[in-house]
């Protein structure tokens, strides 16, 4: 019966030992990998685009979480910007469209599971994000106008891209090279 107490009392130990060194590593680990989502740049409206382009990513790739994900980021992001550190073409552009902007975050944030209803906010909130990036102008980021004639019953749709290279955010998978080039911006 000792043994057995024994054998037992060491179990615990042991088990105990393990499970508290794997909960310090898993805590480590998600120290040193955690990246922010969102990069600072030269622009104050950065945050805004960056979190727009993870949209646009997300719903290329029909990923209705990542949309909702990035449409929560983008949102607080707008939130981010003090009007004094843009310019006054900038700053009366981005005071025209940041209620818009975070509206459309909200609803593409609050509806993962129906990326139809993300997408038809994709498509209202990417002239505002084109109107935005043109008025930044010097990001110094290569940005591009893109447009879709197969969206909404071909009425199209346009968006902004980061690399030339089409990956249609309103078709997803479906048709993800349908579009060209329309302008590049900065």
């Amino acid at each position: 019966m000792k043994n057995f107490l024994l054998s037992i009392a060491i179990a615990t130990i042991f088990l105990s030992a393990c499970s508290s060194n794997s909960n310090q590593k898993s805590a480590k680990d998600t120290t040193l990998d955690h990246k922010p989502a969102v990069h600072t740049s030269s622009s104050p409206t950065q945050e805004i685009i960056t979190a727009y382009l993870q949209l646009k990513n997300a719903l290329a790739n029909d990923d209705d979480r990542a949309a909702a994900d990035a449409g929560n980021i983008l949102k607080l992001a707008v939130g981010k910007v003090t009007l004094s550190a843009l310019n006054p073409a900038q700053s009366k552009n981005f005071s025209e469209i940041a209620g818009d902007v975070k509206e459309h975050g909200e609803h593409i944030g609050a509806n993962a599971g129906n990326i139809k209803h993300q997408r038809e906010h994709f498509e209202m909130l990417s002239q505002e994000i084109y109107e935005l990036a043109k008025a930044d102008g010097k990001s110094g980021q290569k940005l591009y106008y893109a447009h879709c004639p197969m969206y909404n019953n071909k009425k199209g749709g346009n968006w902004i891209s980061e690399t030339k290279v089409i990956k249609n955010p309103y078709l997803g998978k479906e048709m993800s090279s349908c579009g060209s080039i329309r302008e590049e911006l900065n």
